[in-house]
């Protein structure tokens, strides 16, 4: 086996004039040094994260607890939610015993840590409007599935379209078809309490 030649090694953007005395570095040793990352990491001054999700959960044993009256507030609440925890709210919707939620993954939060705090904030919530709402909870399970930007708007109509889609259809069989069509073979480990 040869071993690795020696190359100089410069800070980026030094010109050989710019070095007293050049450092002679081995080839493999080289990969290794931070400087090339800390030249490319400083060029770029803020992180960018565009992860479109589409969330789906129900109401514990799809109870219908999210009627008329509520349902557009406790909407406008899980919108003020994922504003406050840095996400860029496309879209609520959903009938009395599930919401649907299009949102931007924050950059700071992973998928699950969102959708708990999204739960966990608006379940406090809506117990805090009625004494009739002290029994509510959100099923243990969600679904989410990732946009793309090309259809975005398609997404975003079919939520729109959640009244009457729920005319002739319930929500498990609704959960099983967006399976389907992302790929995932339905399975019982799906089935949420």
């Amino acid at each position: 086996m040869v071993a690795p030649k020696a190359q100089l090694h410069r800070q980026p953007g030094a010109t050989p004039q710019d070095s007293e005395k050049p450092k002679i570095v081995s080839a493999l040793k080289a990969r290794f040094t931070s400087a090339p990352i800390s030249f490319i990491v400083s060029a770029v001054p803020q992180s960018l994260s565009k992860i479109i999700l589409h969330v789906i959960f129900s109401t514990k044993n799809r109870e219908p607890w999210l009627d008329s009256d509520v349902r557009p507030r406790m909407h406008a609440y899980l919108a003020t939610i994922c504003r406050d925890l840095g996400a860029e709210l496309v879209n609520v919707g959903g009938v009395a015993d599930h919401v649907h939620i299009v949102t931007t993954l924050p950059r700071t939060l992973s998928q699950a840590d969102l959708i708990e705090r999204i739960k966990k904030a608006s379940s406090k919530w809506i117990k805090t409007l009625d004494a009739r709402y002290r029994g509510f909870f959100w099923q243990r399970g969600y679904g989410a599935f990732s946009v793309s930007p090309s259809q975005l708007e398609a997404v975003l109509e079919y939520i729109r379209a959640q009244q009457e889609h729920h005319r002739t259809g319930t929500f498990q069989e609704e959960y099983r078809e967006l399976l389907r069509k992302h790929g995932v073979d339905f399975d019982e480990r799906y089935v949420w309490d």
